[in-house]
């Protein structure tokens, strides 16, 4: 009996026999079903969707079924004749399969010869590049860090030369050799793998890590398309095969916390448990990145997945070193917006992230303050959108004309076109260098990086730029101009007020003031001018009137209700006002009417500076005011 091959590959058997026109006649062709489902057969790719069939067990599955034909092409199906012969049997008798198909099965269990000889034909089978084959899973669910920083794709990392060497520390270890990176968001968790994978591609490693490969996991591709039970832990499992078998995989999982409940359902095992024994074993090795919230609320609780991590903690880095991070990344920004950017600006927007973006953390938020302003440069200028395009069309134009030059057969050659699309080009080059000369003076101004904080924060921009110490000097007059007949007062509060911003004392906390006086000689309304004078408007003024805080329970209405009660979601409402606005300046009126519970909250808040409200947040008040009057 001899089997059809399919038309396509002449490899594996044909299963699915579909007709094709030729011409005026319809003529019949067999098809593996391999090729009948990269042909786009409809009704193939739906049933084989439906059954939830991968890509890798259909190819697995088509081996197994050419090994399995060939083993029976050896099998003499004539004696069936005689096997069904009326005179040769005795009562009724069934077809033999067991005789029918002990060859083709002794020959599967024969390892000695056939599997070699089975496998050496799969290779020569395999379309692909060996590598690729070997790591299906990995190019499909990861990205290969190291070959990004080879190919020169990775921004350079500056600093963190310390957590860095930890890491590799850790890495070299014979067991448990996985750091977790834990961090705040925005310090530069996954930077310091993008670093590590740096340093392998340049070789500045130990010879133990020369050779390794980092892959960073994309988990949500390891759960897309995952329906029916079994296929996500499939995934896993040959991921972790893949990378035992590679032997040099390091796996960088970004917000490892994530790994605690993926894929888990009714009666399947979650990522975290399917990887914890490989983990421990040290036959795979993982770096883990994610925040301290998220390290308590999810792997803090499973220790037995906490203590197959090292961590590692990265902190928030000083404004030194986050210049020289900005300095050492400066060119990309330049090179990508067109633009330049000097040192001092760098400095400054470091600081002046710092100093007004109080709710996020260094070096990210002066990244992004210096991005936006380049951005805000270049929409500026509108000669470098015109330099680009015209360089685009230029580019454009040379294509076409290669393309022309160059025809297909039995097609001529269009000089006329050819002619016109150089004119083109000419007249692109007359203008070229005039657009080039104006988008080369492109400065990124401290204006641009005050608008951008002032999009951030509502802080005007006017007062973002002008310097602290003139509008400090000028304060008691400002205040004089509104407020008659308590000059006294003003000038006590301004030399306070410039005590506190040129911070002479090493200890951050608020400028705090009692004003006492009778109603009506003018306590609320200075308040209202030092607001404006300071933050240059009156809505940066946060009023709270104590008589409403008068009971014992009316603390949480500052802080926010503590977890259990109603309205613990609902922020409080002093630290949801100054976590939004933190240059302020706070009116506690009437403060001998409040609790003393309150009071004790006062207490802490004028002592050091910030307090933690219901949910656990740091709020931060050294850029506030507190007045109390009474």
């Amino acid at each position: 009996m001899k089997q059809q091959l399919c038309s396509r590959c002449g490899e594996r058997p044909a299963v699915v026999f579909i007709q094709k026109m030729e011409g005026d006649q319809a003529v019949p062709e067999g098809l593996c079903i391999k090729c009948a489902r990269e042909l786009n057969i409809g009704s193939i790719n739906q049933m084989i969707d439906k059954m939830g069939i991968s890509d890798e067990e259909l190819e697995m599955a088509s081996e197994q079924m050419a090994s399995f034909m060939e083993n029976m092409a050896d099998f003499d199906f004539g004696s069936l004749g005689e096997m069904f012969n009326p005179d040769n049997m005795d009562g009724a008798q069934t077809m033999p399969f067991g005789e029918m198909f002990s060859g083709a099965l002794a020959n599967q269990d024969d390892t000695s010869d056939g599997d070699k000889k089975n496998n050496k034909k799969r290779s020569k089978r395999g379309k692909k590049n060996s590598q690729d084959e070997a790591r299906k899973y990995l190019n499909t669910y990861c990205n290969n860090l190291t070959d990004r920083a080879k190919k020169g794709k990775i921004d350079n990392i500056i600093g963190r030369e310390s957590e860095i060497s930890r890491a590799i520390q850790i890495l070299c270890r014979r067991t448990k050799n996985n750091p977790c990176l834990i961090g705040e968001p925005g310090v530069g968790k996954t930077a310091i793998a993008e670093g590590l994978a740096i340093r392998i591609a340049k070789g500045q490693v130990p010879a133990r890590l020369a050779d390794k490969e980092i892959y960073l996991l994309d988990l949500t591709a390891l759960v897309a398309g995952t329906q029916f039970r079994g296929q996500f832990e499939g995934r896993i499992k040959g991921l972790v095969d893949e990378v035992k078998h590679e032997g040099n995989i390091i796996l960088f999982i970004d917000e490892v916390h994530n790994l605690v409940g993926t894929g888990d359902s009714e009666g399947t095992m979650n990522a975290a448990n399917i990887l914890k024994p490989a983990l421990s074993r040290g036959e795979i090795q993982v770096i883990g990145a994610t925040t301290f919230n998220e390290y308590r609320k999810y792997i803090e609780k499973d220790a037995a997945l906490e203590r197959r991590f090292q961590p590692i903690k990265i902190e928030e880095p000083s404004i030194d070193d986050a210049y020289k991070m900005l300095l050492g990344i400066k060119n990309y920004y330049e090179d990508y917006h067109k633009v330049q950017i000097s040192d001092s600006l760098v400095y400054r927007a470091v600081t002046m992230s710092e100093r007004f973006v109080t709710d996020r953390y260094l070096p990210d938020k002066a990244i992004d303050l210096l991005d936006e302003s380049c951005t805000c440069a270049n929409l500026r200028n509108p000669a470098i959108s015109k330099y680009q395009m015209s360089l685009d069309r230029k580019k454009l134009l040379e294509e076409n004309i290669e393309k022309l030059s160059a025809p297909e057969e039995n097609d001529t050659i269009d000089y006329e076109l050819i002619t016109k699309l150089k004119s083109e080009i000419f007249q692109i080059d007359g203008t070229l260098s005039e657009l080039e000369e104006k988008a080369k003076d492109n400065q990124v101004l401290e204006a641009d990086l005050a608008k951008v904080i002032s999009l951030w924060t509502g802080i005007p921009a006017s007062k973002i730029e002008q310097n602290d110490i003139k509008k400090l000097a000028a304060l008691e007059d400002e205040l004089k101009s509104h407020v008659i007949g308590q000059d006294n007062a003003i000038e006590k509060i301004s030399n306070a007020v410039r005590r506190g911003r040129v911070q002479i004392s090493p200890k951050k906390r608020p400028q705090s003031f009692i004003f006492v006086g009778p109603t009506g000689v003018g306590k609320t309304e200075l308040v209202k001018r030092l607001a404006d004078a300071l933050f240059d408007s009156p809505d940066n003024l946060i009023r709270l009137d104590m008589s409403e805080f008068m009971e014992k329970f009316s603390v949480s209405r500052i802080i926010g209700s503590p977890p259990g009660y109603v309205g613990y979601d609902d922020a409080g409402q002093l630290t949801e006002k100054v976590r939004r606005k933190p240059y302020s300046v706070i009116l506690f009126d009437e403060i001998e009417k409040a609790h003393k519970d309150v009071l004790n909250i006062l207490l802490q808040i004028l002592d050091e500076g910030r307090i933690t409200d219901a949910q656990g947040r740091n709020v931060n008040f050294e850029n506030t005011v507190i007045i109390m009057t009474s």
